[in-house]
């Protein structure tokens, strides 16, 4: 299952939700799930939908909607039968934003946590949103709320012993990390890792091996927004500190392939889909070793 934003142009009041199922080999047609229609007078469009299955079979569809990154609010549906039918979009409660661009992560509990961030004028702020009743109700955590360090759209990771590892976008040229060493309840310093990152997003989950896998643009920003994404690459490392670049998807001259999403599906591949030059969704699939 693959999910969008489309329309003539990003940021437009056409923009909606989309969403594809893969079945028989083929896509689906894509199905409009959302559009930010208001009332007759009032649309905005439609942002970064983020697609997540809990242990216990609840599917979500988060999204955003509202005129800009910065005015948006989370809106939610939900499938209890695998996306055959869907419930009626609800808002998400004020403050709650909702995973912003990779999906949350379920611990052994059922503990939901939902890397999200906000976006302002003056700086970006990374946080985590937690769930511990599968999406009924959340609380803010907050990561390094002092930093410097602009961050959003966190991909979070999992190592022994309760240590967690997020990994998020930044304006610095390099993917910025924050750690946890009680599960997520909370989180240290966000610094810069040594990977190169042109102010794009990434995703990251950790394999079923134990190893970490991340797709992402390794490349620093240009004068203009899009260059340093015309590469992108998926890398893996055992610690989440040394990191082997394993396969290139793109590498052209010029272009952009960006906002990659990625999930192990249950025989072990990993799936990964990303914007091909904006034009459309490419899906990727990887076998991946024990």
């Amino acid at each position: 299952m693959a999910a969008w934003f489309g329309g003539t142009d990003e940021g437009n009041k056409d923009v909606g939700i989309w969403l594809s199922q893969k079945e028989n080999g083929q896509w689906t047609a894509p199905t409009l799930m959302a559009e930010g229609i208001i009332d007759a007078k009032t649309r905005h469009p439609c942002w970064n939908p983020v697609l997540f299955k809990a242990r216990e079979g609840k599917l979500f569809l988060f999204y955003k909607v509202g005129p800009s990154p910065r005015e948006w609010w989370g809106m939610v549906r939900t499938s209890a039968d695998n996306g055959k039918t869907w419930t009626q979009p609800e808002r998400l409660p004020d403050g709650i934003l909702g995973p912003i661009k990779n999906k949350p992560v379920q611990l052994a509990d059922g503990t939901i946590l939902s890397p999200s961030s906000t976006e302002t004028k003056v700086s970006w702020k990374g946080h985590i949103e937690r769930s511990r009743d599968l999406g009924k109700t959340w609380e803010e955590i907050p990561v390094d709320p002092q930093t410097d360090l602009d961050v959003i759209q966190g991909s979070i990771l999992f190592y022994p012993n309760q240590k967690m590892q997020m990994l998020c976008r930044s304006r610095k040229d390099r993917i910025a990390e924050v750690w946890s060493e009680d599960g997520g309840k909370t989180w240290g310093k966000l610094s810069l890792t040594n990977l190169l990152n042109p102010n794009s997003g990434t995703d990251a989950i950790t394999l079923s091996n134990g190893w970490q896998m991340l797709v992402h643009n390794p490349l620093i920003r240009g004068k203009k927004w899009d260059n340093g994404r015309q590469k992108l690459v998926v890398s893996v490392s055992e610690d989440g500190e040394k990191w082997h670049e394993v396969q290139v998807l793109e590498d052209q001259p010029k272009g952009e392939f960006s906002y990659p999403a990625i999930v192990q599906a249950a025989d072990g591949k990993a799936h990964i889909t990303y914007t091909w030059n904006r034009r459309n969704v490419r899906h990727v699939v990887l076998n991946v070793g024990e």
